[in-house]
């Protein structure tokens, strides 16, 4: 059971990433030859798709804590699971030290996440456990934004120079 003084703060989680999994898509979008395409740079893909597992998990915590009258413990958990399972995929093909330390973040944080989460099935009734479930969704917002931030600077989306703007004839004028 969440206490009533934290839906506040779950209510806003949920929307704060599903508005950042909207702008993910907005950058995917952008140039998604660049970062989702058969040739895409498989950093930039695997830069993207950390920052949606990190997103994507905060969003469905956060929506699912939010249902009155439950045990939030499973759900948690196979956010955790799956979080993991996905942050260990990707992160196996990222090899180099500047992934390591957002990796080892990761691995910690959906870890954490799923110890939570047996709490929470253990002891449904348990406030102290759902202090820790917002430093969790902390850290994850965290890693994905690092990601998603790498990802920016990768040169993946920011690549204004490589021919006419979306909607103009190369001339700058409208087609």
């Amino acid at each position: 059971m969440i206490p009533s003084n934290y839906m506040g703060y779950f209510q806003a989680a949920s929307q704060a990433a599903g508005a950042l999994i909207g702008l993910l898509f907005v950058v995917i979008a952008l140039r998604p030859g660049k970062i989702v395409g058969a040739r895409a740079d498989p950093v930039a893909r695997g830069l993207a798709a950390s920052s949606f597992t990190g997103l994507v998990d905060a969003f469905f915590v956060s929506l699912l804590v939010l249902i009155p009258g439950r045990n939030h413990g499973v759900g948690v958990a196979i956010m955790a699971v799956l979080s993991l399972y996905h942050t260990l995929r990707l992160h196996l093909g990222l090899r180099g030290a500047r992934h390591i330390v957002i990796f080892v973040a990761s691995l910690l944080a959906y870890g954490f996440q799923l110890f939570i989460a047996v709490a929470f099935v253990l002891h449904p009734h348990d406030a102290g456990l759902v202090d820790d479930l917002t430093g969790v969704l902390i850290a994850a917002f965290g890693v994905a934004l690092s990601r998603a931030w790498q990802l920016l600077q990768s040169g993946a989306v920011a690549a204004a120079d490589e021919g006419p703007a979306a909607g103009t004839s190369g001339d700058g004028t409208e087609p």
